[in-house]
């Protein structure tokens, strides 16, 4: 049986670790071609590596997507690698919280550097790219639809205190989605939103380990307090956080051909969390 996305050439930042992980994991089982991007090198190899231990095909574009020219590096991997470009997947990220009067300047900038300028890079740069093929495909007399499937989270929808940066970042690309729906439709492109509600990942273990990330020369601390993971999962529907593969499982719903006439929308990958 044919896999759903025999061919496609797939693009996922954060792809190192977590949910990345779990998202190209997922492609490249259904056949997609994936650039793994993730800030370190040696978690971008192993997922490499992985996928291609089970015959699919996947290349590396390691840094930071907020460096100022990670957006073409990562499209140019695609299209000299695989001569496509189909699926883009921006997941990169982190939190790094505080109360507004104590937030510094460089943690609110960090937030939207990662969450928000960069996707908004990767898009700009891919946008030629992607004209250039659907003219071709047009002048062929052929359609051929493409996805892109941007990362926010329930604080981008609701708030959540201690996070004005990072909610405002994930309330932003929402907006950006509605709007390259509008823009790419016309290169018979989807652009959709997932936000995500608790899963469990390095970045949400307990507070108890004192757990750190070195994310770009910074030391910043991870973890959920284990009183207030408990709380949060209780109120969640369904009674507990979710898994990577299962946050990679919404991703991929809006990646397949059965919904190729979605396009602009958030869907809610939150185990019937509605609220904050």
């Amino acid at each position: 049986m044919t896999r759903k996305l025999e061919g496609k050439v797939a693009l996922v930042t954060g792809a190192g670790r977590g949910i990345g992980r779990a998202i190209a994991l997922k492609l490249a089982s259904e056949g997609a071609r994936i650039v793994i991007n993730d800030l370190d090198a040696e978690p971008a190899q192993e997922v490499v590596q992985a996928i291609r231990d089970v015959g699919g095909e996947a290349s590396a574009c390691v840094g930071s997507v907020s460096a100022p020219d990670f957006a073409e590096r990562f499209v140019g991997t695609a299209v000299s690698e695989y001569k496509g470009l189909d699926i883009i997947v921006n997941n990169a990220g982190y939190t790094w919280d505080n109360v507004i009067q104590k937030m510094t300047d460089e943690q609110w900038y960090a937030m939207l550097d990662c969450h928000l300028t960069a996707p908004f890079r990767i898009l700009r740069a891919a946008q030629p790219v992607i004209r250039g093929f659907a003219r071709a495909e047009a002048d062929a007399g052929t359609r051929v639809v493409r996805k892109v499937v941007n990362i926010s989270s329930v604080a981008g929808l609701f708030g959540n205190a201690g996070q004005a940066n990072y909610a405002t970042a994930k309330a932003g690309i929402v907006g950006m989605t509605q709007t390259l729906a509008k823009e790419w439709g016309r290169m018979n492109v989807t652009v959709n939103c997932v936000a995500f509600g608790l899963i469990k990942t390095r970045l949400t273990g307990s507070t108890a380990d004192e757990a750190t990330a070195n994310i770009e020369g910074r030391e910043i601390r991870v973890g959920v307090n284990p009183d207030l993971m408990a709380m949060m999962e209780r109120a969640i529907p369904l009674g507990r956080g979710g898994t990577p593969d299962e946050a990679a499982g919404a991703v991929y719903m809006l990646c397949i051909p059965e919904s190729d006439y979605v396009s602009g929308q958030t869907l809610m990958c939150s185990g019937g969390m509605t609220g904050i």
